[in-house]
This record gives structure tokens, sequence and C-alpha cells, in this order.
């Protein structure tokens, strides 16, 4: 069987962690940043878990 491929657009966006889970940046955090607020910038920081709902479509993307 080959290898599969993986999507290196998906490998830039998202990191697994030790549990299987994978984190992902906050939308809205490139550009037009003077007109939020310094609380809203800082939670847009901040890296979060992908849902669960998407995890299969991305372990498809990022097989090894």
């Amino acid at each position: 069987m080959p290898k599969l491929k993986t999507r290196k657009a998906a490998a830039k966006r998202y990191k697994k962690t030790g549990t299987g889970n994978f984190l992902r940046r906050h939308a809205y955090k490139g550009h037009l940043l003077r007109k939020k607020s310094n609380t809203q910038k800082r939670k847009l920081s901040q890296n979060i878990c992908v849902l669960s709902t998407d995890i299969k479509a991305i372990k498809l993307m990022l097989p090894y």
C-alpha cells in the first residue's frame, strides 16, 4: 500500500498534542487590530483545541 501524503496546508495550521487532540489558532487576529480591544486580542492569541467533530477530517489530512 502506498504512503499517505500529508496536506501541507493542514500541517502548518494544526499541531497534534500528546493525547491525540489538535491545537489551532483563533481567527480574526491577522489584521485590523486597532479597533479590537486589548482583551479581545489577548483572548484571540491563545491556542484552542479543535472540536471533536472536526478531528476525523484533520486526521485524514495529517496521517502521521
